[in-house]
This record gives structure tokens, sequence and C-alpha cells, in this order.
């Protein structure tokens, strides 16, 4: 069984699984609801499913100015980090009193797409960036590796150990895709802002990415050929009894590695391989180490749905090019069937030009399958699944099952209604064609696939707007349940940096993509992901 199944305390963990993500909850904002739109015939009824509006730049602009102002709004003006969510009411007094080292660089990405959208002055942009910058460049954290903990106060910079509130203990943790956003981030501010440049650069220069990297060395605890990624290791004291062993993979005091990895080339988590690469900390062959599919074989018939597919060779690497078949397309799966999975590292590298075999084909098939879903498949007129805030309270992860490995993976309604076809002669349907509930779609999603379906993410997100009490001051609230009319009346500081994130590319001649990817970049990068062929297809 696929080591993707443990449990890792990354920022979307924390918040939705494992006895540490409980004072997460506790101290989320309940949501509130909204029926505003739950009497209305929905969106694809109402104008045709095939009614699409051309994207108009003009509102798209303005929707990227107000979710600015919620970003604004969660930052503590002294030492300019973003708390990790905050309610309707924009409020500083409401702020979360807790940050990750991807809300901070998902504000840094999102000043900079600020600026080229010409929402704040390039003076206002550096002064932001430069506060910002001297806070992380000063800030705790695990000095050989140069990694951060998962969590600090945004108000005093200072790390974690009790959860505000409750008191429960935070043990210090390194996580490897937490520091993957912000090293990325910083990648970008390096090569878009020139008074902000050194600070970001002394800080990206000390990450060693290969602190993370089990390259098989140790025969207690070998992973797959290539090597993989941990999911990250505590520093101080093992946090994760029976899920870490004490080690270090660049020399000197050992800390506690996750016995966790990722395994799964479909995820966020491929920006950490992208960075390793780039910096030549990690070799190459990793990349071509995670699965595309599990085994299409009936000793992996736990997984979704048997894949189809072929066996190529990169790197001297043996991989299967697995793909699902959902709609009459083959798509090459993530864990959890989300857009975030999907899109997230596609916002700083061009990975469909750059890539246009494996990339090139997945990236849409993905959207146009999460598009379907929602309008045709699932039929409740909006799309966009990935997870954010539960309408209900709390957080949760919301996905489209039949792109996600996980056969009990992100469901796209409240009810969880589980997607099974199967897996072929192996083991029996319980059920091929379900009968959805409340779906829930998030605002961030759709920006996302604004990237390659710009009319019909427009479309999708003003009618969101006009049918739902979803959009306040601070731009889209964090998701819908479309069928109750419910609304997460929250903002959430990662989702609404992947707003800006894609709101930049779209409008701003891809500034992200751009600020990320240096000719430098390009050389290291482009040539290994640009060699592979996915089995994706728009026909089956």
């Amino acid at each position: 069984m696929s080591e993707k199944k443990l449990y890792t305390p990354s920022r979307r963990s924390m918040l939705v699984g494992g006895a540490a993500s409980i004072a997460a909850f506790a101290l989320a904002p309940t949501a509130s609801a909204s029926t505003t739109g739950a009497g209305r015939a929905p969106a694809f009824l109402r104008s045709g499913a095939s009614a699409v509006r051309p994207l108009e730049s003009a509102t798209v602009r303005t929707w990227a100015a107000d979710t600015w102002r919620s970003l604004v709004a969660m930052t503590d003006p002294r030492t300019g980090l973003p708390a990790d969510n905050i309610p309707e009411s924009l409020a500083a007094g409401d702020r979360s009193g807790y940050t990750s080292p991807t809300n901070i660089g998902g504000y840094l990405w999102s000043t900079i797409a600020a600026r080229e959208l010409r929402i704040i002055t390039r003076g206002e942009a550096t002064a932001r960036l430069i506060r910002t910058l001297k806070t992380v460049e000063r800030m705790e954290h695990h000095t050989p590796s140069g990694m951060y903990y998962n969590w600090y106060d945004e108000a005093t910079a200072k790390a974690l150990h009790t959860w505000p509130d409750s008191g429960d203990k935070v043990v210090p943790f390194c996580s490897s895709v937490d520091n993957g956003w912000l090293g990325a981030a910083l990648l970008v501010v390096q090569s878009s802002d020139r008074a902000a440049a050194p600070w970001a650069k002394r800080i990206f220069e000390r990450m060693r990415w290969d602190a993370f990297y089990n390259d098989n060395s140790d025969p207690a605890h070998q992973v797959r050929a290539g090597g993989l990624i941990h999911g990250g290791f505590y520093p101080y004291e093992d946090g994760r009894p029976g899920g870490t062993y004490q080690g270090t993979h660049i020399g000197g005091d050992p800390v506690w590695l996750t016995t966790h990895h990722y395994d799964t080339t479909v995820s966020e988590t491929r920006i950490t391989s992208y960075l390793g690469i780039i910096t030549g900390q990690i070799p190459a062959k990793q990349y071509f180490a995670m699965w595309r599919t599990f085994p299409a074989t009936c000793d992996w018939s736990w997984h979704e749905m048997q894949p189809v597919g072929e066996n190529r060779t990169y790197y001297g690497l043996d991989v299967y090019e697995g793909a699902y078949t959902y709609r009459g397309m083959h798509i090459v799966p993530g864990w959890g069937g989300s857009m975030f999975e999907e899109l997230m590292p596609d916002v700083f590298v061009d990975e469909a030009a750059w890539a246009p075999r494996s990339w090139g084909r997945n990236h849409p098939l993905h959207v146009r399958a999460q598009r379907e879903h929602g309008l045709l498949d699932a039929g409740y007129g909006y799309w966009g699944f990935s997870p954010s805030s539960n309408p209900a309270g709390g957080y949760r992860e919301y996905g489209v099952d039949a792109l996600g490995l996980n056969p009990t993976g992100y469901m796209s309604d409240q009810e969880s209604t589980n997607y099974d076809p199967g897996f072929g002669d192996c083991r029996a349907a319980t059920n091929p064609n379900p009968t959805y509930g409340d779906g829930v779609v998030t605002p961030h999603a759709a920006f996302l696939a604004m990237m390659h379906e710009p009319d019909e993410a427009f479309t999708n997100l003003a009618n969101l707007k006009a049918d739902f009490d979803s959009y306040e001051r601070g731009g889209f609230f964090d998701a819908v349940a479309v069928r109750s009319g419910t609304v997460a009346r929250r903002y959430l500081s990662l989702d609404q940096a992947m707003v800006m994130g894609a709101a930049g590319n779209v409008l701003g001649n891809d500034v992200l993509r751009r600020a990320f990817s240096t000719k430098a970049v390009e050389r290291a990068l482009r040539p290994v992901i640009g060699a592979e062929e996915f089995g994706a297809d728009p026909v089956a």
C-alpha cells in the first residue's frame, strides 16, 4: 500500500486530520450560513450548459483588488506576517493568531501580483516585501537546514509551542511542502524586486532541500528507486511515535524524519522536487520515482479504479505511465482529485509549455473533468473542487473522487458521496453511478482553472457571485455549498494567495511564472519534466 496513506502534519492535514489538528479545528472560526441562492435554478439550467461569458479583465482585476484587501487585513503591520485566516469582519482582532511558511510565501507572491495588476504601487510592494523578509530572516528555524517550522504567531513572529487559546502543545515540525511554497515565493521575489532581492536570496540560499531527500542510502529505510521526499522532520523531539525515525541527510545532529514520503507526482508537493532539482541538491531521477498511478494489478486493487497505461524509462527508472478513465478521458490522477494538487505548481512553472506531452495534456483534461463533474455528472451547476473551509464549519478536503487515487478520497459534496467503479475483474463496483448531494465549490479552484479555461472559469465565478451571498469587500468567501446555499464566510490566506497568483498570471502576462522560471531554472528543470509522456488522452 502506498505511503501516501500515512499522516503527515502539513498545513492541510493539520487542519483536517490527526490528533495535532484538534487545536486547529478549535481555533477555526465557525462558518455562518447564507441561503441567498438556494432557491434559484442552477446557472447551467438558466443559461444553458454551453453558454460561456468571455473573460472580462476589468471584473477580474476588481476581484483581485478585493482579494488583496483581505490579505492586507490578515497581515500584521509590524511583522509583515499574514495570519492563516480571518472572518468576514476583516478586523485585526479577529486574525487567527497563527501562520505558516506557506501563508508567508503566499503573501509574498501576492504582493508581486498586486503590484503587477496595479493594485498597489511599486514602492508599497517593495516596502511590504522587505518588512516581511526582515522578519522571516530573524525568525527561529532549524539552522542546519535553513527550514522553518510549521506554525508561528503572526503578531510576534515567534515559533508556536502552544496553540493560541487552547494551550495545547505544538511540536516544532519542518514540512517539506510548506517550506517549498516559501522557497518558491523567495525565488519570485529574488528576480522581480531589486530592493527586496538581497533578503530573499539570503534566506533561500541557506535552505537545504536535500534535508528532506531519502536517497535510499540507509538500508533500514528504503523507498522507491530514485528516492523520495519525506513529509518533513521534527528537529527536537519525536512528536509522532511510530511514524518517525532518527537520522539526517545533511550531516550534523540527527532529527526525527517522517516515515511518510510524498510518492505521487500529481500533487502540490512536486514543488519541493522542483526546488531540489533547480538547486542541484536533489537528482532529477527523484522526479520519476513518484507514482503516476499505482499499478493495475489485482494486488493493488485497493485504489480508486484500475488504470490503463504502459511502462517507459526515464533517467534509468522504469515508470508506469498509468491513467484513470473518467467521462471518456484518460487522466493522471492525484491523491484526492483536487485542483490544488493538479495546478498549484503550475502557478510558478509553465508546466504545459515545458512538458507538452505530460502536463500539457493533463492540466486541460483535469480542468475539463472538474467542470464536467460539476455541471454534468453531479449537476451542481457550478464547479471547482479543492480543500477549503467547510461551509458547515471547520475545514475539509474536497475534490473529484474519480480523479483521486485515494479510494475514500476527496469528495465533492457534503454527504461524502463515494464513487466506486470497481477495479476491473479484481474488485466489483459498488457505486459506479452515484447521486450527488450538496456540492461544495471553492472559488480558488476556479481561479487556478482560469489559467487553462479563462472564459469557462470566469463564467463559473460570475455565477457564484450572482447566485449566492458569496462575495464581500475581501473578495470571494472561501467556499459555497451550492444546493443549500451555505457559505463559509471567512478568508484563508493560502486560498486568497492562489486567487492572486492565478489572476496575476492571467492578467499580468504570467508574472509569477516569469519571475520564478528564470533562464537558470529553465535549464535545470525543463529538460527533466519535458522528457516525459503521460498516459493522459482526451479520448479513452
